[in-house]
């Protein structure tokens, strides 16, 4: 049976792999050789084909596949004024035989947060006019302008008081939600490695370092998500999806749910979790006993990062043994992550992505009918 509302049975995270073209038309846009409205062109014509490829699967939530964006996180947040992006942090990212060094930009509140505008409003209403299904639209969770820094990361000419920082950002997200819920998004999910890296012991000291307490902090982050859609759309379902690093099929962190479960199931107000499943390095399902009855839990069994089609038997053997802590009538399927959380991408060809949505479509129609 599909499901009438989101999150669905067969489902994505977001984002999706950028076709050559339209890495080209950045490139070209970057030298100088093309005018902004022709880069937004070849924006929209590369998420025309993506939405096409979604709906030949049969997927009902249809994303832009985030094709305008470069990170997943930085275009978002650093159109609120007060906030400026700098030099790279450093990263290590890993994959199972090596480990790839990255600086993504990072972060810093310099000034009194606001919202001066729709931030993707205007790609949700491009997305909603070209697809049939429901147009899902993926940002940042508010914790993604907290985590990296902390208190560091907040001028305190700005905000001496943190409690204000965390006040007038959860009113520019409430802005962000109350506009996207007036032009008709219905689906709307905040993606957050923050939790996930909070899952790993060997994150903990870098956490400490910044002057956080590591056990207190998902706490606070369920309290800046709650914030953040207080006063959200009644008939707009809210995800929230935690990722462990994904770069060019790398990541970051390891460790199963138990750190951050009762925060994360039992005191956030969202309505679904889309949770990396993919391997080892997310645990097992117990932690899945502190959600409760009525909040639907995406998982996401099948890998973006590796190539290889997993076995139908093999994932459909996982969603049973998931189905011991949450009821069938509440799981879905999804990949683990996004195709492209970053413009590069990971190693995986588009056909390979369809691949992969068309088993998460193929199962879950066997599993759930």
């Amino acid at each position: 049976m599909m499901s009438a509302h989101p999150p669905f049975r067969a489902d994505h995270v977001g984002s999706l792999l950028r076709p050559t073209e339209l890495l080209e038309a950045r490139t070209k846009r970057h030298k100088g050789e093309i005018s902004a409205d022709e880069l937004s062109a070849a924006e929209d014509a590369s998420i025309k084909k993506a939405v096409a490829m979604q709906e030949s699967v049969g997927l009902q939530g249809i994303t832009d596949g985030e094709h305008r964006r470069t990170f997943f996180h930085i275009d978002f947040l650093e159109k609120l004024e007060g906030v400026e992006v700098k030099g790279g942090l450093p990263v290590k990212f890993h994959t199972k035989t090596a480990q790839i060094e990255f600086s993504p930009p990072s972060m810093r509140v310099s000034g009194e947060l606001k919202r001066s505008g729709g931030i993707v409003t205007e790609d949700f209403k491009y997305l909603k006019s070209i697809t049939k299904g429901t147009p899902k639209i993926a940002i940042p969770s508010p914790t993604m302008l907290h985590f990296r820094g902390g208190r560091n990361a907040v001028d305190e000419t700005a905000y001496p008081d943190m409690e204000d920082f965390f006040r007038d950002l959860a009113k520019a997200y409430q802005g962000e939600l109350a506009d996207l819920g007036a032009l008709g998004c219905t689906y709307l999910q905040f993606d957050d490695t923050n939790l996930a890296y909070l899952c790993d012991p060997a994150q903990h000291q870098r956490v400490r370092d910044m002057g956080e307490d590591p056990a207190l902090l998902p706490h606070l982050y369920a309290r800046m998500v709650n914030d953040a859609i207080a006063d959200k759309p009644d008939d707009m379902a809210i995800c929230i999806h935690l990722c462990r690093g994904n770069f060019q099929s790398a990541w970051v962190a390891e460790g199963g749910y138990d750190p951050v479960a009762e925060a994360l199931f039992q005191e956030m107000n969202v309505d679904g979790y889309f949770l990396e499943y993919d391997d080892e390095r997310s645990g097992g399902f117990e932690p899945l006993r502190f959600v409760p009855k009525g909040k639907t839990v995406v998982l996401g069994l099948i890998s973006t990062k590796v190539r290889a089609l997993e076995s139908k038997d093999e994932i459909k053997r996982r969603i049973e043994e998931a189905s011991k802590y949450v009821d069938m009538e509440y799981l879905a399927l999804s990949p683990q992550c996004g195709f492209s959380s970053t413009v590069e991408g990971n190693d995986i060809s588009e056909d390979e992505q369809k691949a992969k949505l068309l088993l998460v479509k193929e199962i879950s129609d066997e599993v759930w009918g």
